[in-house]
């Protein structure tokens, strides 16, 4: 089995002290080398961001695409070869703005992709200007006299839109946020997990202080097959902030289970010398 310190690499980690990313880098090695995945069975997936940093700092495959695009990408490798693990990884700037479409579509069609969400509220890397989780009334850079839109739930969107694990987990606790990545990682399915990660720059309200004063994890007694309650849950607004396993759906098939095509072998395997391009080729001059 790989070890966790064996998955990291040379790379120089350019994220500022204290930035809840470091929780996650953390939690997301631990939880590759608790299942037994190995280095080359794992692709990891992210777009543009300070989260989008990721795939240069744990010894996997990697691809840092463009802003908004990381599911494109890997909905693209998981299709070309389902025996990779396909993790993407986008901030929630990246990934409930500008990626907001493939978002929906992606969990829509219940790829088999594990998607975590690094949610600091804010964009990062670009100053400070206010995301779609933004607070109602926060003065950020782009938003000086209070932001007039109302925080996205990304929770009950998943959910809503067809994602058949929804969780939610916290940067600061990494071994819980490692255990949400490891049954994320292992569903059959569209896996998504929003993690609430503090921006020590551009979030100074959101400490972890006071994330740790909010939280509280979902209970026993909560049942996280019942979708409607779940829906309910997700949009609930409480003093404290529930995480855990909001819903999961395991008999849906995935995507990939419905595509006859890859039922034997993966699609870079099959054989292709029999099919003439020439023709499409020729339209193109």
């Amino acid at each position: 089995m790989t070890e966790a310190n064996e998955l990291s690499t040379q790379n120089k980690i350019q994220w500022c002290p204290g930035c809840g990313d470091f929780g996650i880098l953390a939690a997301a090695k631990s939880a590759i080398s608790q299942l037994g995945l190995n280095p080359w069975e794992v692709v990891i997936v992210s777009g543009i961001g300070c989260s989008s940093k990721i795939p240069h700092y744990i010894k996997t495959y990697g691809f840092e695409g463009v802003h908004g695009r990381t599911l494109p990408v890997a909905t693209g490798i998981r299709l070309s070869n389902h025996k990779l693990t396909v993790i993407a990884m986008a901030g929630d700037g990246d990934g409930y703005g500008i990626g907001m479409s493939h978002f929906i579509h992606t969990a829509k069609r219940n790829m088999n992709i594990t998607y975590i969400v690094f949610n600091n509220s804010i964009y990062g890397l670009t100053k400070g200007q206010a995301s779609p989780t933004t607070a109602f009334g926060r003065k950020t850079s782009s938003t000086p006299h209070g932001n007039p839109e109302r925080p996205l739930s990304p929770l009950a969107l998943a959910i809503t839109a067809g994602a058949t694990f929804v969780a939610r987990s916290f940067a600061g606790d990494v071994q819980h946020l490692s255990e949400m990545m490891k049954k994320a990682i292992m569903h059959k399915g569209f896996s998504f997990i929003d993690v609430l990660q503090p921006c020590v720059s551009w979030n100074p309200d959101y400490t972890y202080e006071w994330y740790k004063e909010k939280i509280y994890r979902l209970g026993p007694e909560y049942d996280p097959f019942n979708k409607a309650a779940a829906v309910s849950k997700a949009l609930q607004v409480e003093e404290k902030i529930a995480t855990g396993i909001f819903f999961i759906d395991d008999k849906t098939p995935s995507y990939e289970e419905t595509l006859e095509q890859i039922s034997e072998k993966p699609l870079f395997m099959h054989d292709i010398s029999n099919v003439d391009i020439e023709r499409a080729l020729d339209a193109l001059e």
